[in-house]
């Protein structure tokens, strides 16, 4: 029988990377590093700002290399839990190699923490061991075949308040989180959030994981630092 869309395939990928650090030359240097000696890996997306990395139709990728110093009102908790939720494994790169340091990004998710000091063989090396792969050969992945031509993209029709427990559970924030922040009840947060789950599904555009809501709120405006 023949494959169809709406059947998953299993095929062998690479490892989809972005980089996300705003010293130019860290990331031009890394990048180039990484697409001559790392064929095991695609570096799919290269920004030197938080929201260029959410707003991008790249992302969510399978790894994220993250700077530790960016200065950004986002908090480096709030980046990882957000990349976490998205399906992103985090990675993040520090010039501020301290316990404290490492303490904070791996209490917040992130799988390593490595010195930027470190030479670019021993981040992929790491790398590799986070991700499970081995040189040259990446794991198995299932990925669903695309539908054939374009869809018409349709805003969804959100209250005020959906709109802002999307923003902040997007954030990655937990529901009870929002709720607080919100100063409602969670069953009310938990409502907020199945209607929208319903709208974008009447428009066309699913949501029902937390990394779909995390595009969604990119995509629409909503997303909140």
């Amino acid at each position: 029988m023949g494959s169809t869309p709406e059947v998953d395939e299993l095929v062998r990928t690479k490892v989809r990377l972005a980089i996300l650090d705003d010293h130019g030359l860290v990331l031009d240097g890394l990048a180039e590093s990484i697409g001559a000696n790392a064929p095991d890996f695609e570096v799919s997306l290269v920004v030197s700002s938080w929201l260029d990395l959410v707003h991008s139709d790249r992302f969510p990728t399978d790894l994220l290399f993250l700077d530790f110093e960016l200065e950004e009102s986002v908090s480096i908790k709030a980046r990882i839990r957000t990349c976490r939720a998205a399906g992103t494994t985090v990675i993040v790169l520090s010039a501020v190699d301290t316990p404290e340091a490492q303490e904070r990004a791996r209490a917040a998710g992130a799988a390593a923490f490595v010195s930027k000091a470190e030479t670019a063989d021993a981040l992929m090396a790491i790398a590799r061991s986070v991700m499970g792969v081995t040189p040259g050969a990446p794991p198995p992945r299932r990925v669903r075949p695309l539908p054939s031509g374009a869809t018409p993209v349709t805003r969804a029709r959100l209250s005020h308040n959906e709109a802002k427990a999307l923003g902040l559970y997007s954030s990655g924030l937990s529901t009870r989180e929002v709720a607080e922040r919100m100063g409602v009840q969670y069953e009310t947060v938990k409502t907020y959030l199945r209607r929208v789950r319903e709208k974008y599904a009447k428009v066309g555009r699913p949501a029902s994981a937390k990394g779909d809501l995390m595009r969604r709120a990119a995509e629409d405006g909503y997303f909140q630092p």
